[in-house]
């Protein structure tokens, strides 16, 4: 690392330029997508329809995201060890770990307008092996270790689609690549559409402001990321006052690789492989007596969320285990014992 840069300096200098940043990077083809998903809008409803839904029992909801402690603490176990009965949200990342161990979600939300790697969730049907060269998304991750043979993983999540979909709840946002709206479809899935927010609505050329001229749907913040948009639905649509996140981690554990996470080709191209210690953010969970690092776009997303969740009329518990989500307005707790709390 230059010696003149210090641990975390380029990433924390990053922070507010993540909005443009995130905006420059999905918005043409975000609103490319909506244009193309305007015609298929019959095929499912608009979000209003789910607005203080009875998904699940009672005024909990548990988020499922897809961050490398989902697996380390066994959540899907434990929720069924459990018995719980309140409503389950699982991000489109986290949906064939749900399937995989015998929960099918109440509802799947899925946002990033990405035209390939997203429809990975649902199973591409025209995955071939030579599209694996073109992109190591899935195997450099330090994320689900079944993708690691992406053929079989594609294969498997092609076969619990086609099972389950017809039982699947989606919030299919309208930015959703053509490949993610047409397994939806296909699958059977029931279609609540919306609609991300990109900017503040009330400035001149909102991209928000744009879409929704367009299709006239519920514009929702998502906090820049499917996590939120998940906790989101549950608070704002659903109006569940009791919400847990897991797998929400927003970062990686201190011994993950830089070359397992998620912009790692990004964060080199940025500032080079030399100067990634300067880019990275280390982050002492006090709960945990641990050390986690993350990069400029998920600190971006933990800071968005502790503002929404400060703002919520829900009750926000971080029963991850692990990850960067603490502070005023969370409660950091396992996953067990937030589902033994009683609602009087």
């Amino acid at each position: 690392m230059n010696k003149s840069l210090s641990p975390g300096q380029i990433g924390l200098s990053l922070l507010d330029e993540m909005p443009r940043l995130t905006l420059d990077r999905i918005g043409e083809k975000a609103i490319s997508n909506a244009h193309k998903n305007k015609s298929l809008l019959g095929h499912g409803v608009s979000i209003k329809s789910l607005r203080g839904a009875s998904l699940g029992k009672g005024d909990k909801a548990i988020i499922i995201a897809a961050g490398p402690s989902l697996r380390r603490t066994n959540i899907a176990g434990k929720i069924k060890s459990a018995g719980f009965d309140g409503a389950i949200i699982a991000t489109d990342s986290a949906m064939l770990y749900c399937l995989e161990n015998g929960i099918i979600p109440d509802l799947v939300v899925t946002v990033d307008p990405h035209p390939t790697r997203i429809g990975r969730w649902f199973g591409n049907p025209k995955l071939k092996e030579s599209d694996l060269a073109l992109d190591d998304y899935f195997k450099r991750q330090d994320m689900d270790p079944a993708f690691s043979d992406e053929l079989k993983a594609n294969t498997k999540a092609l076969k619990l689609l086609d099972l389950y979909g017809s039982r699947i709840r989606i919030a299919l946002s309208s930015s959703s690549s053509p490949a993610v709206v047409k397994r939806a479809i296909d699958t059977g899935m029931e279609v609540f559409w919306w609609n991300p927010m990109y900017d503040d609505i009330s400035l001149p050329n909102s991209l928000t402001r744009k879409v929704f001229d367009l299709n006239e749907l519920p514009c929702i913040n998502a906090g820049g990321n499917v996590g939120s948009a998940c906790w989101m639905m549950a608070d704002v649509v659903l109006e569940k006052r009791l919400v847990a996140v897991t797998g929400m981690d927003f970062s990686y554990y201190d011994e993950t690789p830089y070359k397992n996470t998620q912009y790692y080709n990004e964060a080199v191209d940025l500032v080079g492989e030399e100067n990634l210690d300067a880019l990275y953010i280390r982050i002492f969970n006090p709960h945990l007596k641990k050390w986690f690092y993350t990069d400029p776009a998920y600190y971006w997303y933990r800071e968005n969320f502790l503002e929404l969740a400060l703002d919520a009329d829900c009750m926000t518990y971080n029963c991850t285990e692990g990850g960067i989500i603490f502070g005023e307005g969370i409660i950091f707790a396992p996953i067990t014992d937030f589902m033994e709390i009683s609602i009087s």
